[in-house]
């Protein structure tokens, strides 16, 4: 401590003693007082940390809150529109078929021609749904699969080895290798003797 401080010291404790009060009480009450300075202080960087705290809370809920009706509406216009695409590339297939329709009823319309439009139609509509992740299942000469294929019938066959499809009665369907209808076939069986 220096000299200077000390004699400072030494002066406001020879004048409380003049006045009669006691130096180390005095040194209690600043020190109070500055424990209670302090105090405050601390409470009121408390005060405002909390506040920073709680506008931050409320942003992020307001956040949450547009993130949450924003996914809403996305998930609904996903449902309303998710066919929007598929309508789209299907669109010329009706059209396909419309003219094919207003083709029959024309004069020098014949089945050969009525025939070649149809199977052309067709073609579209395989195109366009093989666009769409759909696989068409014809399993014709294939061992028959429980998973891909509905038996109809099970036919003796001497032509053919066992399990076998001999021949198929609907054409199966999958999307995105997901079954959403099996063949329905005609299974062979071993040949009675």
């Amino acid at each position: 401590m220096s000299e200077e401080r000390r004699n400072e010291q030494d002066a406001v404790q020879n004048q409380a003693e003049a006045q009669g009060e006691d130096p180390a009480l005095k040194d209690l009450e600043q020190a109070e007082q500055q424990v209670e300075e302090d105090l405050q202080k601390a409470l009121e960087e408390a005060r405002q940390q909390a506040a920073d705290h709680w506008d931050a809370l409320l942003r992020v809920k307001a956040d949450m809150e547009n993130l949450r009706r924003r996914t809403r509406i996305d998930v609904e216009n996903a449902h309303k529109f998710a066919l929007e695409k598929f309508i789209n590339e299907l669109l010329p297939v009706l059209d396909s078929m419309e003219m094919g329709i207003e083709a029959a009823g024309k004069e020098g319309a014949t089945v050969e021609t009525l025939k070649e439009g149809m199977e052309m139609t067709f073609k579209m509509m395989l195109d366009v749904l093989s666009r769409f992740g759909v696989e068409r299942i014809d399993p014709a000469g294939e061992r028959f699969d429980p998973q891909k294929h509905e038996a109809m019938t099970m036919v003796p066959s001497a032509d053919h080895e066992p399990e076998t499809v001999m021949d198929v009665i609907q054409k199966g369907y999958s999307l995105n290798d997901r079954l959403v209808r099996p063949a329905r076939v005609v299974v062979s069986k071993e040949a009675e003797q």
